[in-house]
């Protein structure tokens, strides 16, 4: 640590109002709450409150004189420190008011300032903490009850709301980190992720689907379960249907905001068996294919 005079940029034989003025002038440029962020700058506080601590004390001052302590404040030639700086609260010199004590006697805007800081601290919020949840599509539509996991072991029970997007971030208020004082909890962040599912897509509140259907189904129609984010419902698909036919279920997609769902969009895919199929063969074999082509301008 170096010489306290030396510190606070005055001579030895400054005085206590010298000592005092130096100090005001070198803690305005330094202190932590003008300069967030900055450590060298709170380094350089420390030191200059320590400096002043030693010296705005007309005893200590007097015993450093005579050699009888250090820069520190301790005994010499032992090395304990007079006065620790190092707080818990976030790293911040003080942990009490009473580092503020020549600000207390002041009415000026800085004064102001320190007192409103240090009663901050002491009510401080907690801080906010953030985690990440992972739930099935169909859970993002209906919504869900999920349990957390914490990294500490706790947990967390989480609602997620129906028609929740992929990345959305939910807030549980009063569940981060406690505060200090009469400051209270910090908030539970968490950001949502939506597993994908083969099978859907969504756009906004609607949701989309592509249905595999045999041949005889698209020729005579049918009826067909269809998959939806609530479980399989009934679907009549009409004679005549083709690959590229979409059907509307209505309300089977993501809740609207104001009210009411989103649709399912059901595209129909005419699938062959699979391997070769005699019977199939001999039908196509001894049908008029000239009565039909796809290609032709018009054609559906």
């Amino acid at each position: 640590m170096r010489n306290p005079y030396e510190v606070l940029g005055v001579a030895p034989a400054a005085t206590a109002a010298d000592i005092q003025k130096a100090y005001r002038k070198l803690a305005k440029k330094l202190h932590p709450d003008l300069n967030p962020g900055d450590k060298a700058a709170e380094e350089k506080f420390k030191e200059v409150s320590a400096a002043y601590g030693l010296l705005s004390d007309a005893d200590k001052r007097k015993r450093f004189d005579a050699g009888e302590i250090d820069e520190s404040g301790a005994e010499r030639p032992q090395h304990r420190y007079y006065r620790d700086f190092a707080t818990a609260d976030e790293g911040h010199p003080y942990a009490d008011a009473s580092g503020y004590a020549d600000y207390m006697d002041s009415d000026d805007a800085f004064a102001e300032l320190l007192r409103r800081s240090e009663q901050a601290r002491a009510n401080r919020r907690g801080r906010d903490l953030h985690y990440s949840l992972t739930i099935d599509f169909a859970e993002s539509i209906t919504g869900a009850a999920k349990r957390l996991t914490l990294p500490d072991g706790g947990t967390l029970d989480v609602t997620i709301p129906p028609g929740l997007v992929d990345g959305q971030v939910l807030r549980l208020r009063g569940k981060g980190a406690p505060g200090t004082g009469k400051g209270g909890p910090g908030d539970a962040l968490i950001e949502v992720a939506v597993r994908p599912d083969p099978r859907f897509t969504r756009e906004g509140d609607d949701i989309s689907l592509e249905l595999p259907i045999s041949l005889s189904e698209a020729v005579l129609g049918g009826k067909v379960r269809v998959p939806t984010p609530t479980g399989d419902v009934t679907m009549t698909v009409p004679k005549g249907s083709n690959t590229g036919t979409t059907m509307r279920l209505r309300g089977k997609g993501a809740p609207h905001v104001g009210g009411g769902h989103g649709d399912e969009f059901v595209k129909l895919k005419v699938v062959l068996p699979k391997g070769p199929d005699p019977a199939l063969e001999a039908f196509v074999s001894g049908w008029d294919r000239k009565a039909f082509n796809p290609r032709e301008d018009g054609a559906s």
